[in-house]
């Protein structure tokens, strides 16, 4: 770990976390789910929140691909994806879709407020964020593609918003 300059797990968790906060809304795979808590770990997040079906540790499948890292990131569950948007909301964050969505924003045009705290929601990989949760967020970012897929897996598309957001903090 030293030779890596990486954190060990009593300093990880005194160490601060970026105002970044990931909102599962339903995903299915508990493999997107772990990579997502190691990205997450990776760049120290503040909080996940796993809504719906989302599962929750401790959970073989999402230690497969999380490594421990759903040890080391905090986690909240709510049964209901608005329930987490709606407390978030009265705590002060400003709330981003990570869909597809009319007046979306390009992520190379998103700033995020360094200041403020931000929530990302994350959608389901089959239906995407839920309208309803759509329509309480602040604003939605979408990834740029290019190709002839027109959607990128849920845990990739974490793994590049959530580096872009964490640069742009540092």
């Amino acid at each position: 770990m030293a030779e890596l300059n990486r954190l060990s797990k009593e300093e990880f968790h005194q160490t601060g976390k970026l105002p970044l906060t990931v909102v599962l809304d339903n995903i299915r795979s508990c493999h997107n789910i772990g990579s997502i808590f190691r990205t997450s770990d990776a760049l120290l997040i503040e909080t996940i929140w796993l809504c719906g079906i989302t599962a929750t540790p401790p959970n073989k499948e999402i230690h497969k691909t999380a490594l421990d890292a759903e040890l080391s990131v905090p986690w909240k569950y709510a049964d209901d994806t608005l329930e987490a948007i709606r407390q978030l909301k009265s705590a002060g964050y400003t709330l981003y879709a990570v869909e597809q969505v009319e007046n979306s924003i390009s992520l190379p045009d998103f700033r995020v407020d360094v200041q403020g705290k931000t929530a990302l929601v994350f959608g389901n990989e089959l239906k995407g964020v839920q309208q309803q949760v759509i329509d309480l967020c602040d604003g939605a970012i979408e990834i740029p593609q290019y190709g002839t897929k027109h959607s990128f897996n849920v845990s990739v598309s974490a793994g590049i918003v959530l580096w872009e957001l964490s640069r742009q903090f540092r």
